[in-house]
């Protein structure tokens, strides 16, 4: 290993251990260099969002970057070609263009012939989504040897995955807006304010799972009047829950008995945990469905693991989110953030554009993952070499430490 080397592994060591002074991690990065961003339309069906909104777009080009988007790539959240060019980028009719720049920007994982647009050292950062992945498609990016980051696994300095976090409090919002619309007239529901007014009981909402995505629904059903109850697999949870939402509620942990007696009442339940038993499967029985009383609703944020109950799967023959089981109503969709297209790319722009003026900053991501360990722990591919155990674990491929990589490069 060269002087070069050395050094490179062992400011990486160091900043990961929180140990390097910014002054010489400042040493090791090159001067700011004018970079190409390119955003594609996504194709993927559902997913209206973009990660860029003309705000972020005009950020960057006036540090004087250029972004290149496809025509119509904003459309669906209502931002349009107009906006992005008065923001200085370049519209653009095909969609090979954007492949071209050095950083390619994308919601969802690229499909077969989007990886092969891809070239050797460019950057790629979507979602990496892991339960949708496969071999072919993981040694695709691996046989194009470009460097790859998953937006859902950056973190921030405060350890916290911010992408995550963000998404899972817009869904959180959103599952409560859309239990409210299936159990209204205009969706043939019952008829029932999710709320309560004076005279009449609240309406009853059941919350399982108090993550991020839980406590903004209870946060949305308390504020609309409702009756909530959260249930949880750990106590350490459901009373963090608690003191950010600043007033004690029903909570317990999944105890069978419990909640099947808190689904009988409830009016409106919200899947939201992120980790259960792999052997089950899933949360709520079919026995505890038959349960429920007619018309009302779960609304399934679950669906990236398989999902919350017992007997119902995908989407039904006719495509549709939404299916009746023992006149209950279920609702499931695995990006609900998507359904709020604007606030979600608004949210994720935010996020990214400083990570971007980060990235030209530190002139490339080689310089960027030694000063930014968020950065590096979302990387999976660097120069077409896996880095990330755990998707080498799922997929039977080899992967190798980012540290002893950057000391061999």
């Amino acid at each position: 290993m060269g002087d070069s080397g050395k050094k490179a592994s062992y400011y990486f060591a160091m900043n990961q251990a929180g140990l390097a002074p910014k002054e010489e991690l400042m040493e090791i990065g090159r001067k700011q260099k004018s970079m190409s961003f390119g955003i594609p339309k996504e194709r993927e069906e559902g997913e209206n969002r973009i990660p860029l909104t003309p705000q972020g777009v005009e950020l960057l080009t006036a540090n004087g970057h250029e972004i290149i988007v496809e025509s119509g790539a904003g459309n669906a959240a209502n931002y349009y070609d107009h906006d992005f060019s008065e923001a200085g980028a370049r519209i653009v009719t095909n969609h090979e263009d954007p492949f071209r720049c050095d950083v390619v920007l994308k919601i969802a994982p690229p499909d077969e012939e989007e990886r092969g647009l891809l070239s050797p050292g460019q950057l790629l950062i979507s979602l990496l989504y892991l339960p949708s992945q496969n071999r072919d498609s993981i040694q695709q990016l691996m046989h194009k040897k470009v460097n790859a980051l998953a937006y859902e696994l950056l973190k921030d300095d405060s350890d916290c995955y911010p992408v995550v976090r963000s998404m899972s409090e817009i869904e959180g919002y959103t599952a409560i807006m859309i239990a409210s619309e299936y159990l209204s007239n205009s969706k043939e529901g019952k008829g029932v304010l999710l709320g309560g007014i004076t005279g009449i009981s609240p309406a009853e909402v059941v919350v399982i799972g108090a993550g991020t995505a839980g406590e903004f629904a209870v946060r949305a059903a308390l504020g609309l009047g409702c009756q909530v109850k959260v249930f949880d697999n750990s106590y350490r949870n459901l009373r963090e829950l608690e003191r950010n939402v600043g007033q004690r509620l029903f909570t317990s942990v999944l105890h069978p008995q419990v909640l099947s007696k808190a689904l009988r009442s409830a009016d409106a339940v919200i899947g939201s945990i992120r980790y259960f038993d792999p052997q089950s499967g899933f949360l709520i029985s079919d026995e505890q469905v038959a349960g429920m009383k007619p018309g009302s609703i779960i609304v399934d944020l679950n669906m990236g693991n398989g999902g919350c109950l017992e007997a119902v799967g995908g989407k039904d023959a006719n495509n549709s989110p939404v299916t009746i089981h023992h006149g209950v109503i279920y609702h499931r969709v695995h990006n609900l953030a998507s359904r709020v297209a604007r606030t979600s790319s608004i949210a994720l722009s935010n996020i990214f554009a400083p990570v971007l003026l980060r990235l030209a900053m530190a002139g490339g991501i080689d310089q960027l993952i030694m000063q930014d360990v968020g950065v590096s722990h979302g990387l999976y591919l660097y120069k077409g070499i896996l880095t990330s155990y755990r998707v080498g674990e799922r997929l039977n491929l080899p992967s190798k430490d980012i540290g002893l990589l950057m000391a061999a490069f």
